[in-house]
């Protein structure tokens, strides 16, 4: 078995695909329509279809998808350039921190309300924690 990549549930898709290759600058792998798979292997999924192949039904309607619950996880190789790019276009949890590891990194949420996080890239010890 091997892990692939999440899925996150989207209220707009097209809304959604436009925030990820325009703000975040993601590169669109495959389209579908209410499934975009980008380069590295992250996706969004509209939620409604999602819910219905799923669960066989719609959940709460109008409830929104994020919900503090998952950290959406990107690196750039420059974190103070991409900070610039995005933070003007997006609702901002913090600005750039370092964080106790070392890393430096800005958290802020797409237009689901999913917060992500743009780190710096980290070394990784053989003990998968940063060095």
């Amino acid at each position: 078995m091997r892990f692939i990549n999440p899925i996150p549930f989207v209220g707009d898709i097209d809304r959604s695909r436009i925030f990820y290759e325009t703000v975040l600058g993601l590169t669109i792998r495959e389209d579908f329509g209410d499934f975009v798979l980008f380069e590295g292997g992250f996706a969004i999924h509209e939620g409604r279809a999602l819910e219905r192949t799923i669960w066989r039904q719609d959940l709460s309607p109008g409830e929104p998808y994020g919900r503090k619950n998952v950290l959406l996880y990107f690196e750039h190789d420059d974190v103070d350039a991409a900070f610039a790019r995005i933070a003007p276009h997006v609702e901002l949890i913090h600005p750039i921190e370092q964080q106790a590891w070392g890393q430096r990194v800005f958290r802020f949420y797409d237009p689901d309300g999913h917060a992500i996080e743009i780190g710096e890239p980290q070394d990784l010890g053989a003990g998968g924690t940063a060095v």
